[in-house]
């Protein structure tokens, strides 16, 4: 079972099954889960689950965005909150997430599966984590921020702020 944080909150858990999982262990895993209240989904041992896996590489490709200069922090952020309907941006989500933890992801993926196009790992990110720019617990990353509260982005030359 893969809970997502804060627990208390979150509605999901991915339900794991893997090439050993009793079939009537798997099916106690979802009774199990809809009794405490959560929404179960199924998903094969895969690197990354469903979420993450289809998350944490958005990530990378926003920071890649940026690294090329096609767009701001800012506006990578407006754009995934109000043309997908994000709760927030995927930057200051990494941001929030942890620079580190997100570079920690994704290097674990590209030197496991290094065939896997997906799993790429931006050189600004390494950059940032290697100057100490975490994000929320360093206090810098893509935004500056004061303890749980984001403030505008580090980069001076991006003007515009996410909402």
């Amino acid at each position: 079972l893969h809970f997502f944080n804060p627990v208390q909150l979150m509605k999901l858990t991915e339900v794991i099954r893997t090439d050993d999982t009793d079939p009537k262990v798997f099916e106690l895993c979802h009774e199990w889960t809809k009794s405490v209240g959560k929404v179960g989904v199924s998903c094969a041992d895969t690197p990354g689950f469903i979420v993450n896996r289809l998350l944490v590489p958005s990530l990378a490709q926003a920071i890649l965005f940026v690294e090329r200069g096609d767009a701001t922090v800012g506006d990578v952020d407006l754009s995934m909150q109000f043309g997908a309907g994000h709760p927030m941006g995927p930057l200051h989500l990494a941001d929030y997430v942890g620079l580190d933890t997100t570079l920690s992801i994704l290097q674990g993926w590209v030197d496991n599966f290094p065939d896997e196009p997906a799993f790429i790992v931006p050189e600004s990110l390494k950059a940032m984590v290697a100057a100490g720019h975490l994000g929320r617990k360093s206090g810098q990353g893509f935004y500056h921020w004061e303890g749980d509260k984001r403030l505008g982005p580090a980069s001076e030359s991006d003007d515009k702020v996410a909402a």
